[in-house]
């Protein structure tokens, strides 16, 4: 961090010994700590271990002239920044624009006139600090815009994902299913809905416990997201045991492939289940529903078609599926 215009560092690289003495007393009388080189291969020496905030820099001494040594200056990442200014004894209008066009940000004529060295030192300085303040907000502003940017991606995964079994909650389920209803309605293509229930639930919970009820929903949640792959298909928490699975451009055919995946996925897990009538693992009660959206209809009742299903592959015997507008119930293969 740079210090105080007042205060700053100021290193003067010049060949000649009473310019350097000279030069070095005006600006320590201003309170200002000051370094000196003789050379410009002595000054890159010094900026290896400590960077001053201004650089005074003749251009004409052996060896590596001002002109190089700013060129140097300038390419190298830790001294690019720092303000260079030049002196010199030639006042052609050539050298100055050179010394400019590599970086410089003055150019000081000898014989040193002390009011415009120490005018242009704090200009300069001044400029300098403005500079790295306005670097520091910019930082602190990406850094406050970044950390704003994770807490609202945080803050939009708690509200569309369900914390316990982490595919989307309640609310996306509606958000996703209207805006699929919309779509599909523009393009008159299908839209498919299945409500999956787990089997005798409150029996598996009364007996084994809420956490193991709790890492029961987990595991069927991650089977039921397991058989659904395309980007558009959404696997819901609909509410307590109940989950939905909305497919977009899909028939009833493709409804009941995904529902004989889910099934089969949820059957892998093995879950025991003694309580359950149907298995002595946990299952799924699913129901299913297919339309193609039109003004005439509203997704509410897709959800109410998809939900008698249900309701009839339960009340015949649980451990199967069905669709609304099929007759024929689908038990899963043990």
């Amino acid at each position: 961090m740079s210090q105080s215009p007042q205060t700053a560092n100021i290193l003067i690289v010049d060949d000649v010994p009473t310019n350097l003495s000279i030069l070095a007393q005006t600006l320590r009388e201003q309170g200002f700590t000051v370094w000196v080189a003789t050379s410009g291969d002595a000054a890159l020496q010094q900026l290896s271990h400590a960077l001053p905030d201004l650089i005074l820099l003749d251009i004409q001494m052996p060896g590596k002239d001002g002109l190089e040594t700013c060129a140097t200056l300038k390419t190298n990442q830790r001294t690019q920044d720092i303000p260079v200014i030049f002196m010199s004894a030639l006042n052609e209008q050539v050298h100055k624009v050179k010394g400019l066009s590599l970086g410089a940000v003055d150019y000081i004529t000898k014989p040193f006139h002390e009011a415009e060295v120490l005018a242009r030192v704090k200009v300069h300085l001044s400029l300098r600090e403005l500079t790295l303040n306005l670097q520091r907000e910019i930082e602190e502003r990406k850094r406050v815009e970044a950390e704003l940017a994770k807490a609202n991606t945080a803050l939009h995964r708690l509200a569309h994902i369900d914390g316990l079994t982490q595919v989307a909650n309640r609310y996306r389920f509606d958000q996703e299913l209207g805006q699929a209803w919309r779509r599909l309605h523009r393009e008159d293509q299908p839209l498919s809905l299945i409500l999956c229930d787990v089997d005798y639930f409150k029996l598996f919970n009364d007996h084994y416990g809420h956490q193991a009820g709790d890492d029961c929903l987990q595991q069927v949640a991650k089977a039921i997201q397991n058989a659904v792959h395309r980007p558009d298909d959404l696997v819901a928490r609909y509410g307590g045991e109940e989950f939905a699975v909305i497919l977009p451009s899909t028939s009833a055919q493709g409804a009941a492939q995904i529902a004989t995946a889910i099934c089969a996925e949820v059957l892998k897990l093995q879950i025991p289940h003694k309580f359950s009538s149907v298995s002595q693992y946990v299952t799924l009660s699913l129901g299913m529903a297919t339309i193609s959206p039109h003004s005439e209809q509203t997704a509410d009742m897709l959800i109410e078609l998809a939900d008698k299903a249900l309701y009839r592959a339960k009340a015949t015997g649980r451990n199967t599926y069905c669709h609304h507008d099929l007759t024929q119930l689908i038990r899963p293969q043990p």
